[in-house]
């Protein structure tokens, strides 16, 4: 039944009160599923007729935008440190006005808040400002009748606080909750309903919480599905009645400071990289008279018409660095703009977007600093002191904010903060870049000082037009760069004659084509060739076909790819629906792996090892501490095999959580028979095997297997390794000798080279076809990949070259 908007009256003494029914969402702690029932909550009682109004207690982004699309409303933030005790009702009033129901969800454990301060802040705390009932949701999947213990607690531990009902989740099964039930009896406080174990309706997550729901293009089915099990489970007539139950607010409703009309036009930037900013900054900026428009920095290229403020707000430009990169005209605008005066606020991902470039991928550049992922969360509420005087606020402003990243900027000569003492941050008359985030409602001064300084700048007209870079084609490889006529330096196959003995193995598997084949063989071949079990070692359709396999073997939570590398593991990635986070290694830092660029919550690594194209050899112990609990390393050892004496390699080594990826066509010259295997982890092997095809691996890729990988094949390729080993020596010499930089310490087949723009067309044109570097993440069009050759042709390409100098 629909409920009643919120209504205003007189409590008898002159002064209003306003009724708005509402209940807060809590749990014991983190990870009972607060997000999940509070989203659902909203969407179900929406769908039941009612206005809904959400609101989440704390600092939190990313919950409001699933709240937003559960109500259809704006979501809204209500948290004390920001604002001040007294702000925290008036905004609620504000963000509920119009609604008919309001759910609140809580932040962490009922009674968790600020360290130090006696639970300021937390969610029980902010109840109490708001007067509103409690509803506990929690997590039964571990426990039974201790549940009614914790939930007896939770309710005496403060009689100011008011547990109004109970929603079980994560139940077992009917008797398993049942149970529950019957032990939560004695507390007298009712249970709402149960939601069984459903993986299907929980948010992904990445390094710093859930997938924004602007990242998420199933969102709103998933929140459909959501509120039809909420709609079926929980009592939903309980809980508007329980929201009833809440007290008027005795509040007078929050509203923007209005100053002006006709203000200046301030770019807000949006889209899928900059999802995080409170709803109230934009309805301050507005109610001064200035018109919001927001741009998006992964799709439109350049700012909007007559721009004199922008606002930078926070997000995940790390996740999309790449295409941000590839928006070459759009950053070229912005960089125009802020040195040209432009007045700016960047906070936190704002401050990483003006860098000079992110984890290696090209920046604004407004600011010359470079940014860097680390594996050390920075998270925390902050007092914030400016030291000097900035577009922002004079020397000795003081604001409370928070801090929420895991990346990395050293402060600039003129920091923008001091949090807690700690400098932070740039800032200067017309820019103020820092890692704070601050709710400009609960300081109104902030936005009245950019807002004055954006009324008396001049907007910086659009650059001439710039061509965008093309995001990297992952499917491109080296044979299509090739032609014939041209000499092939673009495949990484060996050009030697294959051995007499693999030939000879090959004809003789085409006897057996009339039967299906069977590998069982040639994984004992290959298991005795690493000396591990059959169990530890998959063959595969190639390389290839492995990465397809592991994408698809698990719903993996945050894949991370180690770029520049071979693509086709992320390619594999993005076909089976994953979110792919991107490490860029740097050319300044010689391609070389640093583990601490990988997120600690990465639950999926993938690292070429040598890499293709940098051709460099990561040290095996770099490898091994990339392993933890809860996460798969996958090394690919494709070109392990043209190392002397495989060095550095882990397919001999019995690693839980890590297997290698080999390729034997390579070396072998027989990429037309696709044949190659994963050895390691043999439980992860077994969720491979899972999703292979039957008789993807034909007979003779088979026979090759086990042809390769006798005695014979692997001493004749430690030969072969060595003469490569000379052969690049050869080409890395004459090369460095025209002023050429060859990339890292290269030690593959191939070797990786910075040229000037057209190098390679040029080339092309004196008959010499080189791999483009341009669809390899993390490279442009001013590197190319040239394998290794022998002398004569190595020569030719030198006197070629020389040619176009």
């Amino acid at each position: 039944m629909r409920g009643r908007r919120a209504r205003r009256a007189s409590n008898g003494s002159g002064c209003s009160v306003v009724a708005i029914p509402r209940f807060v969402v809590a749990a014991p702690a983190s990870g009972h599923g607060k997000t999940t029932v509070a989203t659902g909550l909203m969407a179900a009682l929406r769908r039941a007729g009612h206005t809904v109004s959400g609101h989440k207690i704390g600092p939190d982004y990313i919950d409001p935008g699933y709240h937003a699309l559960a109500t259809g409303r704006p979501g809204r933030n209500l948290d004390p440190h920001l604002v001040g005790d007294d702000l925290v009702a008036p905004l609620f009033l504000h963000g509920a006005d119009g609604a008919d129901m309001a759910v609140v969800e809580g932040v962490m454990g009922l009674y968790d808040g600020m360290l130090g301060t006696d639970g300021y802040a937390s969610t029980a705390h902010v109840a109490g400002l708001l007067g509103a009932p409690v509803i506990l949701v929690v997590d039964i999947s571990h426990a039974s009748r201790s549940i009614a213990a914790v939930v007896h607690g939770m309710a005496s531990y403060d009689r100011g606080v008011r547990i109004s009902g109970v929603i079980l989740n994560k139940a077992g099964s009917p008797r398993h909750s049942d149970e529950v039930i019957a032990a939560l009896e004695s507390t007298g406080i009712p249970v709402l309903g149960v939601l069984q174990r459903d993986d299907g309706i929980s948010a992904p997550s990445r390094h710093l919480g859930l997938v924004p729901a602007q990242e998420r293009a199933e969102a709103a089915a998933q929140l459909d599905r959501l509120a039809s099990q909420i709609t079926e489970h929980i009592d939903l007539d309980e809980v508007a009645r329980i929201a009833r139950s809440a007290p008027d607010l005795a509040d007078i409703p929050w509203a923007p400071p209005a100053s002006g009309t006709d203000g200046p036009v301030i770019a807000v930037a949006g889209g899928r990289a900059f999802t995080f900013r409170y709803t109230e900054t934009e309805e301050i900026l507005r109610a001064a008279g200035c018109r919001t428009v927001t741009f998006d920095p992964l799709r439109d290229e350049t700012l909007p018409e007559d721009t004199a403020g922008i606002y930078l707000g926070g997000g995940f430009p790390e996740v999309h660095a790449a295409d941000i990169s590839s928006n070459a005209p759009l950053r070229e605008h912005l960089r125009n703009a802020i040195t040209g005066g432009v007045p700016t606020v960047a906070e936190c991902a704002g401050l990483l977007y003006l860098c000079r470039d992110v984890d290696g991928a090209d920046m604004v550049g407004a600011l010359d600093f470079s940014a860097r992922m680390t594996p050390r969360l920075t998270l925390g509420y902050r007092t914030a002191i400016a030291p000097a005087d900035s577009l922002l606020g004079p020397a000795g402003t003081r604001v409370t904010g928070h801090e929420f990243h895991r990346t990395t900027v050293e402060p600039g000569p003129t920091p923008a903060w001091l949090l807690n003492g700690r400098p932070d941050g740039f800032a200067t008359a017309t820019l103020h870049a820092s890692y704070l985030h601050t709710h400009w409602a609960g300081h109104p001064q902030l936005a009245e000082r950019f807002v004055a300084a954006a009324r008396t700048a001049t907007p910086v007209a659009s650059p001439p037009r710039i061509p965008r870079v093309a995001v990297p084609d992952l499917h491109h490889h080296g044979d299509r760069d090739v032609a014939d006529g041209l000499i092939d330096l673009a495949v990484n196959v060996s050009r030697r004659p294959r051995p007499g003995w693999l030939d000879e193995a090959l004809r003789s598997s085409l006897d057996a084509l009339d039967r299906y084949p069977d590998p069982s063989a040639a994984r004992a071949a290959l298991a005795g060739r690493h000396r591990r079990s059959v169990d530890d070692v998959l063959p595969t359709a190639g390389g290839a076909e492995a990465f397809t396999l592991i994408a698809r073997a698990r719903s993996w939570r945050m894949p991370v790819v180690v770029h520049p590398q071979f693509t086709e593991p992320e390619a594999a990635l993005l076909a089976a629906g994953h979110e792919v986070r991107r490490v860029l290694l740097r050319a300044g830092d010689g391609f070389r792996l640093d583990p601490a660029a990988v997120p600690d919550d990465a639950d999926l690594v993938i690292v070429g090892n040598p890499t293709n194209p940098t051709s460099v050899l990561h040290p095996a112990s770099a490898l091994r501490s990339l392993v933890r609990p809860g996460r798969v390393v996958v090394i690919d050892e494709a070109f392990m095999d043209a190392i002397p004496g495989e060095t550095e390699s882990l397919s001999n080594e019995s690693i839980s959580g890590l297997i290698t990826v080999r390729s034997l066509t390579k070396t072998w010259a027989i990429p037309g028979v696709r044949a190659g295997y994963v050895v390691g982890d043999p439980e992860i092997v077994t969720d491979l095997a899972a999703q292979q095809p039957p008789w993807s691996v034909s007979t003779p890729a088979a026979a090759a297997m086990i042809a390769c990988a006798a005695p014979r094949a692997t001493d004749e390729a430690t030969v072969i390794a060595d003469g490569l080993a000379t052969d690049r020596a050869a080409l890395v010499e004459a090369l460095t000798a025209l002023g050429l930089e060859v990339a890292g310490d290269p030690t593959a087949p191939f070797i990786l080279v910075r040229a000037v723009r057209g190098t390679r067309e040029a080339l092309r044109s004196k008959g010499f076809a080189l791999r483009r570097g341009d669809t390899f993440p993390g490279l442009d069009d001013g590197w190319v990949r040239i394998a290794v050759r022998d002398r004569a042709v190595t020569d030719a390409l030198t006197d070629a070259w020389r040619s176009i100098l």
